[in-house]
């Protein structure tokens, strides 16, 4: 059950990054560009303090592991290909300096639970641009497919993992992605309604 799960992981998010990366090139979604860099810093943060903690391996968390693949693969091609509107805003910087006091605070008490525990809230205000912006947005900038499929893999993800840092982690991301789906909904509903009264 194990190995299924993990190779379904390792599958499903290796499509999301293609599928994602796919649309960021042809200009269907304009995906915050400082959201992805928060993912960036927090996966591989969040994988060592998972990885320093206990006895572990990186298929002892298969959804941080591959999530590594996932949020290089998008964040190297928002740089390359994303248009004006995935640049870091003044609310972005603000994140930003959050995330770096977090990552600042790990490395000087190297508390792997706590400084795992900071990295999952890093991991929440990474959703914050791209919450700003779809709270505000007149149209969906984000690929519903994508998100769908991100929080599908971290149910499958859910029975393979080995340690409380790993369930914390992958329901984290349970809850984060299906937020977001329901801010999607909101922004599709609206200019749905727009659309019928116009």
């Amino acid at each position: 059950m194990h190995t299924l799960s993990n190779v379904a992981v390792v599958l499903i998010n290796l499509w999301i990054a293609i599928h994602y990366c796919r649309q960021i090139v042809r200009k269907k979604i304009k995906p915050s560009l400082a959201m992805w860099i928060f993912f960036t810093i927090a996966v591989i943060g969040s994988l060592v303090t998972y990885l320093s903690e206990g006895d572990y391996k990186l298929v002892d968390n298969i959804l941080n592991s591959s999530d590594l693949i996932l949020v290089f693969s998008v964040t190297t091609t928002i740089l390359i290909y994303g248009d004006k509107s995935s640049k870091f805003t003044a609310f972005d910087t603000g994140c930003l300096a959050a995330v770096l006091l977090i990552m600042v605070f790990w490395l000087l008490t190297r508390s792997h639970v706590v400084a795992h525990s900071l990295i999952q809230a890093i991991l929440v205000i990474a959703y914050f641009p791209v919450i700003k912006r779809l709270w505000n947005a007149a149209e969906n900038t984000e690929s519903f497919a994508a998100w769908i499929g991100m929080m599908v893999v971290a149910i499958i993800a859910l029975p393979s993992n080995k340690g409380a840092l790993a369930i914390v982690y992958t329901v984290r991301a349970v809850l984060c992605t299906g937020g977001l789906l329901l801010l999607m909904l909101r922004v599709e509903l609206k200019k749905r309604s727009r659309l019928r009264e116009a």
